[in-house]
């Protein structure tokens, strides 16, 4: 089923940080296959935005349509329904250190509502592909390097097959190497369809992947001209 709607529609909406508004009258839409950049100083209300987008902060005005979720009517019973058709990747791993690589993605998919073993295990095998690390499902993530384990993050954002993934600073606490390795994934992923909205500080990025650039200053969020 094709749609025209965009994955994700903001209108007129305004960003809370608390009682404080940090960005005003946002109006910006992302469709699927759409890879776009969100650049701004720390402060600026990149994080909030994104937040916003994942209901870990509400929509208090304005309209926000996610993933066929409306936002400014979602009820805390929605979110979970909502987090499963967005993949969301942080700086810091957040990955169970009890447990090795293909617990930490069973986790999710029995979180999510999977069953089947057989399925599970396959769906986890396609994620490590899709990441380039089909070997490593037995081992604990201290065994991997930091740019291993941001693949398995990433790996476990696509487990749902979602419409859309947020990315908050996916590469900060990576050297450049290995931070390359992890955008080309990224436009592995994006190539499939996907569309990828990532808060990045990672100026270089923009000049050797061109897309779509939103730029948060002023308490407002502009489209950057290429």
């Amino acid at each position: 089923m094709f749609s025209n709607e965009p994955v994700l529609s903001l209108q007129n909406a305004d960003i809370f940080q608390g009682t404080k508004i940090v960005l005003s009258d946002v109006t910006f839409d992302v469709h699927k296959g759409d890879f776009v950049f969100l650049i701004g100083r720390t402060g600026s209300g990149k994080s909030s935005l994104l937040k916003t987008l994942y209901a870990d902060l509400w929509l208090q005005s304005g309209k926000g349509m996610v993933a066929g979720y409306a936002l400014e009517k979602l009820k805390p019973k929605d979110v979970p329904y909502l987090r499963r058709k967005i993949g969301i990747v942080f700086q810091d791993f957040q990955l169970f250190m009890d447990r090795n690589v293909e617990d930490n993605l069973k986790f999710v998919l029995q979180a999510t509502g999977w069953k089947d073993k057989t399925k599970m295990k396959n769906r986890i095998s396609d994620v490590l592909m899709q990441v380039g690390l089909s070997a490593v499902n037995r081992k604990m993530p201290h065994q991997l390097s930091g740019g291993e384990q941001q693949r398995i993050v990433i790996a476990r954002a696509m487990l749902n097959e979602p419409m859309f993934l947020i990315a908050d600073e996916p590469t900060g606490n990576l050297d450049p190497v290995v931070s390359e390795q992890i955008m080309q994934v990224f436009q592995t992923i994006g190539n499939a369809g996907t569309a990828i909205l990532m808060a990045t500080h990672n100026y270089d990025f923009l000049k050797k992947y061109p897309a779509r650039i939103l730029k948060c200053e002023e308490g407002q969020v502009r489209e950057q001209g290429l």
